[in-house]
């Protein structure tokens, strides 16, 4: 079985903008992320410690500007904390092992699939396209991954 932590040398290898999202609570600009428009089939990992969070049959268009998604690949792989900052009273999404910050999740997301919508930071996450899961230690999460052709 894989293991997930958070290391110094994965925080060393942060971009600017990673580290802010991920270490300090950061949020990138809408629509500027790397993964907002991205429709490859894949899954989502968190940046620091490669735990699987996200897959690409779960991710949807909701018009915020930054990627979304209506689940968690596993829900033991994200934490949800209370967020009162910036005068608002929000629910936080972290990622377990690397304590990430990943973003907030809402509940105006598709009412078909739970009507959740996990609003996610690019910069807090690493994609891997379905065709290196397998040799990236990610085959048992093909099945969370539809074939889109």
């Amino acid at each position: 079985m894989k293991t997930y932590q958070k290391t110094k040398e994965a925080i060393a290898a942060l971009t600017p903008e990673q580290f802010q999202v991920t270490q300090n609570s950061g949020t990138e600009r809408p629509w500027s992320g790397e993964y907002v428009e991205n429709k490859d089939e894949g899954i989502y990992v968190d940046i620091v410690s490669g735990e699987p969070l996200f897959a690409s049959s779960d991710k949807f268009e909701s018009g915020c500007g930054w990627p979304s998604f209506t689940k968690p690949i596993e829900t033991a792989h994200v934490n949800e904390l209370r967020d009162t900052t910036h005068g608002m009273i929000r629910t936080e999404v972290r990622s377990t092992y690397g304590d990430s910050h990943l973003g907030h999740v809402f509940e105006d997301g598709p009412s078909d699939k739970g009507g959740l919508r996990y609003c996610i930071n690019s910069a807090s996450l690493r994609f891997v396209p379905r065709d290196e899961m397998e040799a990236q230690g990610y085959g048992a999460y093909l099945n969370q991954v539809e074939k889109l052709s």
